[in-house]
């Protein structure tokens, strides 16, 4: 089954001055149509109350809401699907948890991950990272821009086909380039999050990239 994909991917933090739901009203007042809520500090119960809300806010504006990790909570609450950051997880068994309706993005640092992930039915894959970033660190090279072109390039060889995003460490003076290797789209947070005007830096992005 097909699922919508956009080409932007804003995604929450934990911050100590701006809260996930302040955040997901920024950025659907400023034209979101995808939020990822990567929520890392708060119980399950407290990450529930805290998405019925968020959910209330994505429907009034009709924004896809996707939850990072946390697939046993996608049927609790107006979810529209997961991204699951753990690069070895059986995504077959996240499949069957949260069912064929629901999205399912996987995170890769590899193109043996990226095909992995494509074998065990993932909708998009988020790979990175592109360059330093704080958000979440890991030990894995910096991809760049041409680290994206080569990957394109393997998987047209192959004759394969999925939405591959963009992730870590992009900024606004990236977009054009790495939009020109024929990836699909961008995920940002911190770029946005931590800037003097989220909602500008918003729209920003996405004018570069729509």
């Amino acid at each position: 089954m097909k699922k919508f994909i956009s080409r932007l991917h804003y995604l929450t933090q934990d911050l100590p001055n701006c809260s996930h739901l302040e955040q997901v009203q920024i950025a659907c007042e400023a034209g979101a149509n995808w939020i990822q809520y990567r929520c890392l500090s708060k119980s399950d119960a407290e990450m529930l109350e805290e998405l019925h809300q968020i959910a209330a806010i994505c429907d009034d504006w009709g924004t896809t809401l996707i939850i990072t990790n946390h697939a046993h909570l996608v049927h609790l609450a107006d979810i529209q699907g997961v991204h699951i950051e753990d690069m070895d997880a059986d995504l077959t068994l996240i499949r069957e948890q949260i069912g064929e309706d629901k999205t399912l993005g996987a995170s890769a640092n590899t193109y043996e991950q990226i095909i992995n992930h494509i074998k065990n039915g993932a909708d998009y894959i988020g790979c990175g990272p592109f360059g330093h970033t704080d958000t979440k660190p890991n030990d894995a090279s910096h991809w760049g821009v041409k680290g994206y072109q080569e990957e394109i390039e393997r998987l047209q060889e192959n004759k394969l086909e999925i939405p591959l995003i963009a992730v870590g460490g992009v900024q606004i003076e990236n977009v054009e380039l790495l939009m020109a290797t024929g990836i699909h789209g961008i995920a940002v947070c911190a770029a946005i999050n931590k800037s003097e005007n989220p909602g500008a830096a918003y729209k920003a992005f996405h004018q570069l990239i729509f």
